[in-house]
């Protein structure tokens, strides 16, 4: 009785499990899909699109953003939002740059560990916010924005580091190529291939869509809500202060205004690339790749010589084209759900 009685609702989970999984991966192939059409038109109508050289920029445009899309998407998937990462990233490449500047004996790798440490705490600063004190992670991380950026500036005091106040290995960083893929690329691709398994294979990757679909079930199914929150805040954090230097060593020049408004982009990439907005679903992988097309995008308007106020125009548009269909995906599964559990129960 009591097998028979649990087969269906396991029958009915894994059913929903599949559907999700299937909608998730549909909305990744129509990034794949987009990219493929934008390369191939814009490659027909200037061929110098689809050289070496702007197919290296691409990645390492979107190298960084890539990053930071996959750090957001672990806060996303809960419910929250960070938007203090562009002032993570300035803080923190302006704090690796000013290091290596009035210290050249300094280990690069010290310097890289440093970072990451500084963005982790103010991740944690933002995760005690939002998951301890309960402030709503908009308020708080607005808030942090400014903070950060404020401390950043006062730290600079108005000073520039320049290219050639930095070592040459550092810089070589940002510069150099492995197999004839950009080195920032791949750091951004094994960070990515590792959160993504963590996220689909580790139990507290899955407490985090949990937590996401419904707080309230969360808490009554016995996971640490708080912790978990603060944990995905604390790795954001980390991976913005890893973009700080990866920022400083692709560009060389680093002042307190580095990466201001960066936030946007992040997000913008976040949403196309299929995470919901509201929690619960999306994969890093279509976070990135949603980097990967804004990057492509803005790379083939430069080509085309569309205007600059235009780009952002058809970023804002593909913004909402992707919220839209992710609340309209959301609705379908919603009923698909529905139906199945109608035709199960009777």
């Amino acid at each position: 009785m009591t097998a028979t009685a649990t087969r269906p609702a396991s029958a009915t989970r894994n059913g929903g499990r599949r559907l999700v999984d299937m909608v998730a991966r549909v909305r990744e192939l129509g990034i794949l899909v987009a990219l493929a059409a934008l390369f191939g038109v814009t490659g027909a109508v200037n061929p110098s699109f689809l050289t070496y050289g702007s197919l290296r920029d691409i990645l390492l445009n979107s190298a960084i953003v890539a990053m930071l899309a996959v750090g957001q998407t672990l806060v996303v998937i809960t419910r929250n939002v960070d938007l203090s990462v562009s002032s993570v990233v300035g803080l923190s490449a302006f704090g690796g740059a000013l290091v290596l500047a009035d210290n050249p004996g300094v280990p690069i790798p010290v310097v890289i560990v440093g970072c990451v440490v500084l963005g982790a705490a103010c991740g944690a600063i933002n995760g005690l916010l939002v998951g301890v004190a309960k402030v709503p992670a908009l308020v708080a991380t607005l808030g942090t924005l400014y903070a950060f950026r404020g401390i950043d500036y006062a730290w600079a005091g108005g000073r520039q580091v320049n290219a050639a106040d930095m070592p040459d290995g550092f810089l070589s960083l940002g510069s150099r190529s492995v197999l004839g893929m950009p080195l920032l690329a791949l750091v951004a691709l094994v960070v990515l291939l590792v959160v993504g398994w963590m996220l689909r294979n580790l139990r507290s990757g899955r407490e985090l869509y949990a937590i996401g679909s419904n707080p309230e079930a969360a808490v009554l199914a016995g996971i640490r809500v708080q912790r978990r929150i603060m944990a995905a805040f604390v790795a954001n954090g980390a991976l913005a202060g890893l973009a700080g230097v990866m920022w400083a060593a692709r560009f060389g020049t680093v002042d307190a205004t580095v990466a201001t408004g960066k936030e946007l982009d992040v997000i913008a990439a976040v949403v196309v690339g299929g995470v919901a907005i509201f929690g619960g679903s999306g994969t890093v992988y279509g976070a990135a790749l949603g980097a990967l097309l804004l990057a492509s995008i803005t790379s083939a308007l430069a080509v085309l010589r569309v205007d600059a106020l235009a780009q952002t125009a058809i970023n804002g548009a593909l913004l909402i084209a992707a919220i839209v269909l992710d609340r309209l995906l959301a609705l379908r599964v919603a009923a698909a759900l529905r139906r199945r559990r109608f035709h199960d129960d009777h």
